[in-house]
C-alpha cells in the first residue's frame, strides 16, 4: 500500500476522491477522522486538543495512533498494493507528537509511555508502505484552507502550529532525519499542492498521472534495491 501524507488543511480528503475518480483502479482509503472528531464529553477530542494542548496532548495522539495502527494493520492484509491510504501512524508520531513532544506538551512519564507504545506498535506491528505521496504545499496556503473550510474543531489552528507541522512534515519525509532506518528505503513522490488542483482539473490529472507512474515504479523496484531511495516530482 501507499500512504497520502501533508500538513493539514494541504486538501488530502479532496485529494483522495478526486484520485479514485481519475485512477479507479487505485482504491483509496480516507482517514479516519470521526474517531476523534466524536463527542468526548460534549466536545470533540480534536477540538479539547486545538483548546488546550498541553492537558490534551498525550490523549490526542495516543488515540489517534491506536486508530490508526488498527488501520494500517488492516490494510497491510490486503494483497492489493495498488492502495492509498490518508495518513499514517509515522506522521502521527514523526509529527504531530514530535512537535507536540518539544513544544513541551508531554509531561515525563507521558512521554516516556507512548514512546514504549511506538517502539512496539509502529515498529512490530506495522510494515513500512510501498511508497509515501507528499502533498506539499506553504503553510500560509493551507491555513487559508483551514479558514475557508471552517471544519468544526479548528477554530483555533495558529498559523504558527502549521509551521511547525510543516517543518516537521519535511524533516520526516524530505529530509528523512531521525526516522527509523526502514523507512528511510521508503520511496517518497512530492507533489506540488500550492495549486489549487480542485479548480484547476489539468493540475489533478497531473497529479494523478503522477502517482499512476510512481505506483508502477516503485512496484517494479525489489524490496532489497529500496535503499537506491528517489524523490519524484519535486515543487
Amino acid at each position: 500500500m501507499y500512504i497520502l501524507e501533508g500538513n493539514t488543511g494541504v486538501g488530502k480528503s479532496t485529494f483522495l476522491k478526486l484520485l479514485a475518480q481519475h485512477c479507479p483502479d487505485v482504491h483509496v482509503i480516507p482517514e479516519p477522522k470521526d474517531s476523534w472528531a466524536a463527542g468526548f464529553h460534549g466536545r470533540s477530542l480534536l477540538g479539547n486538543f486545538y483548546d488546550d494542548r498541553q492537558r490534551w496532548a498525550y490523549t490526542m495522539e495516543t488515540f489517534t495512533m491506536a486508530c490508526r495502527v488498527k488501520e494500517h494493520a488492516k490494510e497491510q492484509a490486503d494483497p492489493n498494493p495498488n492502495r492509498v491510504m490518508e495518513r499514517s501512524v509515522y506522521s502521527g508520531h514523526f509529527c504531530f507528537a514530535l512537535n507536540g513532544h518539544q513544544d513541551g506538551m508531554f509531561n515525563n512519564i507521558e512521554w516516556d509511555i507512548y514512546r514504549q507504545w511506538v517502539d512496539f506498535l509502529l515498529r512490530k506491528a506495522c510494515k513500512p508502505p510501498l511508497g509515501f505521496i507528499y502533498l506539499k504545499a506553504q503553510p500560509e496556503v493551507c491555513f487559508g484552507r483551514i479558514q475557508k473550510r471552517n471544519r468544526a474543531g479548528e477554530e483555533n489552528v495558529t498559523l504558527e502550529y502549521m509551521k511547525q507541522i510543516d517543518y516537521w512534515h519535511d524533516k520526516f519525509l524530505v529530509q528523512k532525519d531521525g526516522v527509523f532506518e526502514e523507512l528511510t528505503k521508503v520511496p517518497v513522490l512530492i507533489l506540488d499542492c500550492n495549486t489549487d488542483f480542485i479548480i484547476n482539473a489539468d493540475l489533478m490529472k497531473q497529479h494523478a498521472e503522477k502517482i499512476r507512474m510512481f505506483i508502477q515504479q516503485t512496484q517494479m523496484i525489489s524490496p532489497a534495491s529500496h535503499s537506491e531511495n528517489f524523490i519524484a516530482a519535486k515543487p
